[in-house]
């Protein structure tokens, strides 16, 4: 409830500069970058479980994709005249950059440990068949008059397609058209072990303090603008409270609810839509020694972004794993482990009307997940073969991973609309920012935090001495990526070297007519393969 008042007891509320609601990856990354920026400031970090990264920055309940739109279908949209718009890939992409610039800092500072106990160097493939030919191909062209997807290959002959990743091939009918393309610079990242790692170096300073078993059960503005805040331990139930000059509410799923709590007007905006997801995996080493590859295909129509389908390599807990999904799941839990009433508990009088518009705009994405719901081991299984043909059954277990909300927002033309990706939102006195949406989310939490950082803090962020610092955490912050070849080289090999990642392939243009494939049935396709920079 968002109240002014002077009247707390406020001999006993404990203070601090930033209250960081949340103990993922978003608020350990912001929390990092505000401890370099301004390492006098007193931060407390509050989460509801036992631990940190236990929920949406989990490494099982994570795809952890570093995404940067090599792959991921849906970032590049077909327009009405069969063109290709690269706009959010690239977005993404050049996010992506500053995350791996961000990371790179870490290490050279001692903050992160080995690399390859958090990142990976892992090829990023899209593979598509069918009809599906022609838009992968036309896909390739358009990234290709780019500066950030160079070094990507193209095929549509199976027997290269077999060597990238030979499982996906392997027992396919040799005359299916297909196309993938492949790009050695894509990465697999344990954010759930880049949160931990960040939260410890965090908890050896002492103006940092972690309090976890809490959770954050009120809010009310102070006469400056500051935040009380009651914070209730889960297991005894006794409440105190925190005085916090600056909040982020960065909950994953929790962030909405919380956001209401706060009373601030712009929470009106927003409602949520919960989607879950749970995968096949197996560890059985003959699979995962063959399968080092993260291979996205095109999602179903009206599934939802974090629903594309893909036969993902992934290190987990020391070891290989091979993970494929996600099937879409429905809860009215925000969380994983949340409780069966967010749904409900954050349905308000003014966000149900854009939320029963979405439902009514988007009748393919409820369709979709009643028929996702419904599916049965059979058909989870026939949809593995679709990427693995000679799958079988006894080699995978089902798994469910976390949960995601997508943000539902009010807008004036059509009441509201689904969106894609993370929003920040302020209040208009830029003391309390909070975190909504899902997907690329983790990929891009570095710049999501210096966006946050941005918006609280205009007149520090502005300052000689935090551009300094902020510099030398990404040196190439505030410059396009795209377009400077030198400058993305640079970015590329710099955090390939520190990340102990494969190096990175020497960018060399190509004009349009070259970069041009024509996609060719399959009778034809062995002579157009590998088309390579």
């Amino acid at each position: 409830m968002l109240v002014a008042s002077n009247v707390h007891a406020e001999d006993t509320a404990e203070k601090t500069d930033v209250l960081l609601i949340g103990g993922g990856i978003m608020s350990a990354s912001l929390g990092t970058l505000l401890q370099e920026l301004q390492p006098d400031w007193k931060q407390v970090m509050v989460e509801k479980l036992d631990g940190v990264a236990l929920e949406s920055s989990n490494g099982w309940n994570n795809a952890g994709t570093g995404h940067s739109a090599n792959m991921e279908l849906n970032y590049t949209p077909e327009r009405a005249d069969g063109s290709i718009d690269v706009t959010k890939a690239l977005e993404i992409n050049e996010a992506f950059m500053i995350s791996r610039q961000f990371w790179s800092s870490q290490v050279k500072r001692g903050v992160l440990n080995d690399p390859h106990s958090f990142i990976n160097s892992t090829p990023h493939m899209s593979f598509v068949w069918g009809d599906n030919v022609d838009y992968l191909t036309k896909r390739y062209a358009a990234l290709q008059q780019t500066t950030l997807f160079q070094g990507m290959q193209f095929s549509t002959d199976q027997q290269q397609i077999k060597k990238w990743a030979p499982l996906i091939v392997e027992g396919r009918d040799p005359k299916q058209r297909v196309a993938a393309t492949w790009t050695p610079v894509g990465t697999d990242v344990n954010y759930g072990e880049i949160t931990r790692q960040l939260v410890g170096s965090l908890k050896k300073t002492s103006n940092f303090t972690l309090e976890t078993g809490s959770e954050v059960t009120d809010f009310e503005r102070n006469g400056d603008n500051s935040w009380h805040v009651t914070i209730t331990d889960v297991k005894s139930g006794k409440e105190r409270a925190v005085d916090a000059k600056y909040v982020f509410i960065g909950a994953g799923g929790g962030a909405l609810k919380l956001l209401q709590k706060t009373g601030i007007p712009e929470a009106d905006n927003y409602a949520g839509f919960p989607v879950g997801g749970s995968f096949l995996v197996t560890e059985n080493p003959e699979i995962t020694r063959q399968h080092t590859e993260k291979v996205y295909g095109q999602a179903s129509v009206g599934a939802p972004p974090m629903s594309v389908p893909h036969l993902d390599a992934r290190f987990l807990d020391g070891k290989r794993v091979v993970l494929f999904g996600p099937f879409a799941t429905f809860s009215t839990k925000f969380l994983k482990q949340g409780s069966f009433f967010d749904l409900l508990s954050t349905t308000t009088t003014k966000n149900v009307i854009p939320m029963t518009d979405v439902g009514l705009d988007n009748f393919d994405l409820v369709k979709y997940l009643i028929g996702q719901v419904m599916l049965s081991e059979d058909d989870r299984f026939e949809a593995l073969k679709e990427y693995y043909p000679s799958a079988r059954k006894e080699d995978w277990k089902l798994i469910q991973a976390g949960q995601r909300v997508q943000i539902i927002k009010k807008d004036a033309d059509k009441g509201g609309v689904l969106k894609l990706g993370t929003e920040i939102v302020t209040d208009q006195q830029k003391t309390l920012a909070a975190l909504l949406g899902a997907s690329p989310g983790a990929s891009t939490a570095a710049p999501i935090s210096i966006n946050v950082i941005k918006q609280l803090f205009p007149a520090q962020f502005a300052s000689a001495q935090w551009q300094e610092k902020l510099h030398a955490i990404v040196p190439t912050y505030g410059q396009k990526l795209n377009g400077n070849v030198a400058l993305t080289q640079q970015v590329w090999d710099e955090t390939a070297s520190t990340l102990n990642l494969t190096k990175p392939p020497v960018i060399q243009m190509k004009d349009a007519a070259q970069s041009m494939p024509q996609a060719k049935p399959a009778e034809a396709a062995s002579a157009q393969h590998d088309m390579a920079l």
